[in-house]
């Protein structure tokens, strides 16, 4: 089964969070896809942490690497699409890639963000849970 997941769950299972082994059992039998930005979000999550003393620099250069190493296919959003679901709904653009994908292709989603998950059912979108 293919699904669209979210840069909160990559960033669980790297950094050893306590969902790590639900996730990794709920997407053991599945293909990973998320759009384009996600490496770029990963990074930005990652320095954030660092900045915020959460994890050292050397935890975050590991986990990006870690992170690079699980295939997960990136594929071009419809930003303007994306953009209209931001406003619509009154989340981040970033988050509303990851929905427009998962929209677009009609696979499901996994997220540990409850407005993610909120917005994804009223669009009609599976929720892995």
């Amino acid at each position: 089964m293919n699904i669209i997941v979210d840069t909160n769950i990559l960033l669980a299972v790297v950094l050893d969070e306590p969902e790590k082994d639900y996730i990794i059992q709920l997407t053991s039998e599945t293909e990973a896809t998320a759009p384009e930005i996600l490496p770029y979000e990963i990074g930005n999550a990652l320095s954030a942490m660092v900045k915020r003393k959460q994890i050292t620099n050397d935890e975050a250069v590991m986990a990006q690497k870690i992170a690079n190493n699980i295939p997960v296919k990136l594929i071009g959003v419809d930003i303007q699409q994306a953009l209209k679901l931001a406003i619509d709904f009154n989340i981040y653009a970033y988050d509303a890639y990851f929905l427009q994908c998962a929209k677009s292709l009609n696979y499901p989603l996994i997220t540990l963000d409850k407005r993610m998950k909120q917005v994804a059912t009223e669009l009609n979108i599976e929720v892995i849970k």
